[in-house]
């Protein structure tokens, strides 16, 4: 794995901000809906809105929504594109294995799609990058595939050990400080942050986190300075761990959403699964031609489950490798 071994300490802040969002988004965990309702496809827009923004883009979001339903605006073909492949990446984040640089690769060449010259590769060229008035030069492109590898690597091995909030957030800004990609770098950097934790709370995919960045724009910018500055990533975790819980205030002030129609993944589950058979988690997987289990549980098994369209048949031990489920013989519509 290297001598991988990022610059930070766990300070009395960033252990209350831990416990505190834990437990605020274990609460919201209880009401909250998974899946594209038409509240989280609003935030999925404002959250596009705000990327672009960040980077000076004053695209409205009807003008997006607009983009993203295929009807016709009047900005560049660059503009519609960087549209696409936002809210196509956010689709592939649902599946996507946090831990595999292949998956990261993946991400970054379908949120660059004809725009970066280098789409889905790591840089060939040196990069300068510029953040808070302050210039750095990012580590020599020569070095980049090894420290991505062992920055991957130190995240699979660490990842029962560290608590999500604070893993996603060393991850978060190491992609910063490498620069690995030409373009891209600091959008692909906060997708896969809200990945990892997604994967401790589904809810996480539809957390208007990206809304919080581009409020606190220059703060973002200048905690990365000066965690580059003092070298050290402290910083950095406690200022993510702030907007993290800011957002979850906002969410938590929202209304609670009914629960009304089947996501597009359980109904996908229903047509492949037939009454009254039992089927395991490796076959549904490959009946839906699925890689990933955790996005098989957040985005199929667990909506279906809940809602009462599967039922397990060891309901009392759910992580029991006899596990099976059964197609409810009468479906809720």
């Amino acid at each position: 794995m290297g001598n991988y071994n990022p610059p930070y300490e766990i300070t009395d802040k960033i252990v209350m901000l831990v416990a505190s969002i834990a437990e605020k988004s274990g609460r919201i965990m209880e009401y909250y809906k998974v899946g594209m309702s038409e509240t989280n496809r609003e935030r999925r827009i404002r959250a596009i809105h705000a990327f672009l923004k960040m980077e000076g883009n004053q695209l409205s979001i009807p003008e997006i929504k607009e983009i993203v339903e295929g009807r016709p605006v009047s900005v560049s073909e660059r503009v519609i594109r960087e549209v696409q492949n936002l809210y196509a990446v956010y689709e592939y984040m649902q599946e996507v294995e946090t831990y595999s640089i292949a998956d990261f690769k993946k991400a970054h060449g379908i949120l660059t799609k004809d725009i970066a010259s280098e789409s889905g590769e790591f840089r060939q060229t040196e990069k300068g990058v510029f953040n808070h008035n302050q210039f750095f030069m990012a580590p020599p492109a020569r070095f980049i595939e090894g420290q991505m590898q062992e920055l991957f690597a130190w995240m699979e091995s660490q990842r029962e050990k560290i608590h999500p909030l604070i893993l996603s957030s060393i991850f978060h800004y190491e992609v910063l400080f490498l620069h690995p990609f030409t373009d891209g770098n600091s959008r692909l950097a906060q997708l896969w942050q809200t990945a990892i934790l997604a994967k401790w709370r589904p809810f996480f995919t539809y957390l208007p986190l990206e809304t919080q960045m581009e409020r606190v724009q220059g703060g973002y910018y200048e905690a990365i300075s000066i965690c580059q500055m003092e070298r050290t990533i402290t910083g950095f975790i406690e200022f993510m761990l702030e907007q993290i819980e800011i957002a979850l205030d906002e969410i938590k002030k929202e209304p609670k959403e009914p629960v009304e129609s089947l996501s597009k993944y359980v109904k996908k589950l229903l047509e492949a699964m037939e009454e009254d058979i039992p089927y395991t988690a490796n076959e549904i997987l490959e009946l839906l031609h699925l890689k990933s289990k955790d996005a098989l549980r957040k985005n199929y098994l667990n909506p279906a489950l809940e809602s009462g369209q599967i039922q397990m048949t060891i309901p009392n031990a759910p992580k029991s490798k006899n596990q099976r489920y059964v197609k409810s013989s009468c479906e809720k519509k």
